[in-house]
């Protein structure tokens, strides 16, 4: 990975009080003895469940990573890390991969009520895509992605115990079955079920009693909402260092010490976690405010700070919808055609870091496999260096080869974002001349499902329409993505081969037989166009003078993956 290090300057009056005194203090609170710690993350903190298609794509997964724990979280390599306080994991001798998890004995949520397999078992039934209702049969939870759970067969579990087994189907081996039941995944099932009515989760998911799990999925989708002033905290049980106290505009969102974690004591007391749309530079002027995790381009602090600019494992891109002005393949391809890739690289692509190989290095040309990975190269090379420069006669070809005088395209996307504002300015400038008018629809509640809803045309965002840090080592969230009833599907792409691409992938062991399908799958995609990557998203971190153990993390969870030791000596 490419990064660059600024150091801005601080006076040295400042430094040497800070390493004369070498205690531990914290920015101001609302009590002023209790060490705090301010975090600014780039994206909205809407809901506490980080699965759905909005939660997948808000900051829930940069705020509570410690706060909700699991049996892994994502590393700063990428790399899903095993998290031995929760319990442990073992594969059992089998014929089909089967996973035996064991929940440490002292495992206790913040409202003192037990972690048990229940949790397991929720989580499993909510991405599964199993269950489903109504006439056209759709997903009875609104799950942002079924990668790997939709390939257990099982998860035996006696309500109440702290033992499960998973059983994955004869043939689906997912490779990626280290990352299942991680950090944000595992949500409280004694809350869902209080709610709900049931006296637990279990057993109406395993006797499939559909009105029973109906009203859990009805509570899982929109029950854990957070609306600043309207937190009931009862609702928020925490398994980790971490639990919510308090959710206000003015105060920001309050994670303080969880006095039930059985683990390593925070180092830091409390956390405060400032959403998208707080004054950045107000805040650190006010003393509270330590630590900024945003998407390049965005207000960063200068004096007192360091920053760190490097690119990330998710990929900034165009999805687009397969209705509406884009129903038409030929219309998807001719607003390709006129987007500038090469130059919106150049100009947002890469401020603040090199060129070198490597994630980051350039325009991106596949939505299968990651840039750096070995099949990467014959992969991208599938494009064959189109869609790079803007052909405005070709765009027009395709317009009017589908019959259209012209089309208008809404381009949606979380705001204020002057980076994403210039990038869309950009792709107007360069396709008006082909007919293709495009427009900027971002605004300060933008979500993801506004593509699925139809009021917008495409969605301006990182892998799997992420407005914020996304992506992995692992590429699921991105295949995923395109797969058809997959809710971070909002484009609403349907392709049978793609999905045949999609499943095989995700358990395939030989590349060679990975290159083959992820080439045979970019050619079908290049065709169809669902979406339209264009560079690994550049994103900055400042840590303020005296913070230690702010470790840079590229993918979905970002700076927050390991709060609980930060330090801020001053």
């Amino acid at each position: 990975m490419n990064v660059s290090v600024v150091r801005s300057r601080a006076t040295a009056a400042a430094v040497a009080a800070g390493v004369a005194a070498g205690a531990l203090v914290g920015c101001s609170s609302s009590d002023d003895q209790v060490p705090s710690i301010g975090y600014a993350v780039d994206n909205t903190l809407t809901t506490y469940n980080a699965q759905t298609v909005d939660g997948a794509a808000s900051g829930a997964r940069q705020a509570f990573p410690r706060v909700q724990t699991g049996f892994s979280y994502l590393g700063p390599e990428g790399e899903a890390l095993s998290d031995n306080d929760i319990g442990g994991v073992a594969v059992v001798p089998a014929d089909v991969l089967t996973v035996s998890y064991t929940i440490a004995p002292q495992a206790t949520y913040s409202d003192g009520v037990p972690m048990t397999c229940d949790d397991l078992v929720l989580t499993w039934a909510a991405n599964s895509g199993r269950f489903v209702a109504g006439e056209n049969d759709l997903p009875m939870f609104d799950s942002a992605s079924s990668a790997g759970y939709s390939d257990i067969d099982r998860v035996d579990c006696v309500s109440g115990s702290k033992e499960a087994t998973v059983v994955f189907r004869a043939g689906r081996s997912y490779e990626g079955w280290r990352s299942l039941f991680g950090a944000t995944e595992l949500l409280p099932a004694h809350v869902v079920a209080r709610v709900a009515g049931v006296p637990n989760v279990v057993d109406p998911i395993q006797t499939s009693d559909l009105a029973a799990v109906g009203r859990i999925a009805d509570f899982w989708n929109v029950g854990w909402t957070l609306t600043p002033g309207q937190v009931d905290t009862s609702l928020l049980p925490s398994n980790g260092p971490y639990k919510v106290d308090s959710y206000t505009q003015d105060s920001g969102l309050v994670l303080v010490a969880n006095d039930k974690w059985w683990g390593v004591p925070p180092e830091t007391e409390r956390i405060v976690v400032w959403p998208k749309g707080t004054d950045v530079q107000a805040q650190v002027d006010a003393g509270d405010l330590e630590v900024v995790d945003h998407g390049a381009g965005g207000t960063m602090p200068a004096d007192g700070f360091e920053r760190t600019d490097y690119p990330s494992h998710g990929v900034e891109q165009l999805t687009l919808a397969t209705s509406g002005a884009l129903a038409p393949s030929a219309a998807r391809r001719a607003l390709a055609l006129c987007v500038p890739r090469t130059q919106l690289f150049e100009a947002a692509g890469h401020p603040g870091f090199d060129e070198a190989a490597g994630i980051g290095s350039g325009v991106v040309d596949s939505r299968l496999v990651q840039p750096n990975t070995l099949l990467y190269g014959p992969v991208a090379g599938t494009a064959d260096g189109r869609y790079r420069a803007p052909d405005t006669g070709a765009s027009a070809a395709e317009l009017n080869g589908a019959g259209l005088d012209g089309i208008t395209i809404r381009i949606g996307y979380l705001a204020p974002d002057p980076r994403r504002s210039e990038i869309v300015a950009d792709i107007a400038a360069a396709c008006a001349p082909a007919g293709v008018v495009v427009e900027d629809a971002s605004s300060p509640e933008f979500a993801p499902s506004a593509l699925r809803a139809g009021a917008v045309d495409a969605v301006l965002g990182s892998t799997a329409s992420a407005s914020g840090p996304a992506g992995a080592v692992s590429d699921e969230a991105a295949r995923y993505s395109l797969r058809s009833g997959v809710g971070s599907n909002v484009g609403g792409y349907v392709n049978g081969r793609i999905d045949a691409i999609v499943d095989r992938l995700a358990v395939e062991t030989d590349d060679a037989s990975a290159l083959s399908l992820a080439t045979e799958g970019e050619r079908i995609l290049w065709n169809d166009m669902p979406s339209l990557p264009l560079f690994n998203q550049p994103r900055s971190m400042a840590a303020a003078d005296g913070m230690s153990n702010v470790v840079v993390n590229p993918t979905v969870s970002g700076a927050g993956w390991n709060m609980d030791r930060w330090i801020l000596h001053r």
